[in-house]
């Protein structure tokens, strides 16, 4: 079954400030306007002409009562699916607990929940498609015979009939979890291609504007809309969007929020990228023109965010980074506070430059760059602050040292990281629990990077450091520094 995941943000990447319209989602803001659409199952239940339920956790269960706006069918369809995915994981919940009334209620409740979508989105959509309405026709099939199903339960004493019947249940509840899922997809991608071909269509810079916002907004429902939006080749109509001087900067950062959440490399598809690909060129360009020219933090992070992503997905787009002269304009930026200010921001730039290091000419700029230095700079992060800023210094550690693995390749940057005393400070790293906020992934990675550096120029460790951290196994190594306590050093 088909379940909207909650999350509402940019993937590690928290916002700063409140500069750009509909780049933040108050996620308390959301919750209120989400409680003033619920309200209790009794009127429900009453008007079902059921017995209302004397069980205990009655009182918490909460059904959509006023829909969105009039002609809002995007929001009516998320506000919907999300009630009917709880009411399922909910009742498969109660199933597996035997509870057989609260099961039926709720089986009662949910074909309400899933007749009131079909109609209400039938009153404000566009005509319906055969094969929408032949979806529409199975699902409320099944909610009539889950319905059915489960009030002859009711009547059940036996236990061994009542397990066999339990079993149909769960097959009924599951094709009609099947049902509604395709019911939803279809209706959304129907929805997000609509609002694609609205920014298409647009000559009207307000109107691109806003429309670029409620795709971005879209893209915070989580994986399954940005699926959506991928499939229908909407990354494809921000192209134009991010190359267009004559959009604003707020907009066209908007446009690479879109890219960033949907080439985002833990979202578990990748096949509806491919005409991306043909654009990537385009994109590439215009993103690292945003991160060159951004007036603000937000702006260079929502760029360079799209950028890191976009690099996990081919390595033409990091060939492409190298002719576009990237690397200096990432170095560059480092050292401007306005642009480059949070450990967030670093892990984008350290995440490019982690990519962009598999190929061997990128050692050369980073050489002439001064990159080492930076790398050195990125090591030297101190975890500290709010927990997400203590992960983002983990991870900015950890590809710094990644990084410099995959370039010491080159003897030159092997000499330079070691001049720099990048031999010392993985060192302590290794060692030292505190300055990696104990964290294996560091670790390991330090491990590797210390490794190589030793291969170039094993004169710059001391014979305790070689032989405990470079001489053994890696993973003999790794067990004798996890287990480390600061004291012994």
């Amino acid at each position: 079954m088909m379940a909207l995941p909650g999350g509402r943000h940019l993937d590690c990447i928290p916002l700063q400030g409140q500069r750009l319209h509909l780049m933040q989602v108050d996620s308390v803001q959301r919750w209120m306007e989400d409680l003033k659409l619920m309200t209790e199952c009794e009127c429900m239940c009453v008007l079902q002409a059921k017995p209302i339920s004397l069980e205990e956790d009655a009182q918490g269960d909460l059904i959509l009562a006023g829909g969105p706006g009039p002609g809002d069918p995007l929001q009516l369809l998320l506000k919907r699916g999300w009630v009917i995915s709880t009411e399922l994981r909910r009742i498969g919940q109660k199933l597996a607990q035997d509870r057989w009334a609260r099961v039926h209620s709720m089986s009662v409740r949910l074909t309400c929940h899933a007749r009131s979508m079909v109609s209400e989105y039938s009153a404000v959509s566009r005509s319906s498609s055969q094969e929408m309405g032949q979806i529409e026709k199975l699902l409320m099939e099944k909610c009539s015979e889950l319905s059915a199903v489960t009030e002859r339960c009711l009547q059940v004493e036996n236990e061994h009939v009542l397990k066999s019947m339990k079993a149909c249940v769960s097959e009924t509840l599951s094709m009609l979890g099947q049902h509604f899922g395709q019911l939803l997809e279809l209706a959304l991608t129907r929805e997000v291609q609509a609002l694609v071909r609205k920014i298409d269509a647009s000559d009207n810079v307000y109107t691109t504007e806003s429309t670029t916002g409620n795709l971005f907004s879209l893209t915070q429902e989580g994986a399954p809309l940005c699926r959506i939006i991928a499939k229908v080749d909407g990354v494809l109509c921000l192209a134009d969007i991010l190359t267009d001087d004559s959009h604003s900067e707020a907009t066209r950062a908007e446009a690479a929020a879109v890219v960033a959440q949907v080439t985002s490399p833990h979202l578990p598809f990748t096949q509806h990228l491919s005409s991306f690909l043909e654009s990537m060129e385009e994109i590439v360009t215009a993103l690292v023109k945003l991160c060159q020219e951004a007036s603000s933090g937000e702006v260079f992070l929502l760029a360079s965010a799209a950028l890191a992503n976009i690099t996990f997905l081919d390595t033409m787009a990091c060939e492409m980074l190298l002719q576009l002269n990237a690397i200096r304009i990432l170095l560059e930026a480092c050292s401007d506070k306005q642009r480059v200010d949070t450990p967030y921001t670093r892990d984008q730039i350290v995440t490019i430059l982690a990519n962009m290091s598999v190929l061997e000419q990128c050692a050369s700029d980073i050489i002439q760059e001064n990159g080492v230095q930076l790398i050195m700079g990125m090591l030297s992060e101190k975890p500290s602050g709010t927990p997400a800023e203590v992960a983002a210094c983990e991870r900015v550690q950890q590809k710094a040292a990644v990084t410099l693995a995959r370039l010491s390749r080159d003897p030159e940057v092997a000499r330079e990281a070691v001049r720099l005393s990048c031999m010392s400070r993985l060192i302590e790293l290794c060692r030292l629990p505190s300055e990696r906020n104990s964290s294996d992934a560091v670790l390991v990675a330090c491990l590797a990077a210390l490794r190589r550096l030793a291969g170039v120029c094993p004169e710059g460790l001391q014979d305790s450091d070689f032989q405990q951290l470079v001489q053994p196994r890696l993973v003999d190594s790794f067990l004798l520094c996890s287990n480390m306590e600061e004291s012994f050093v």
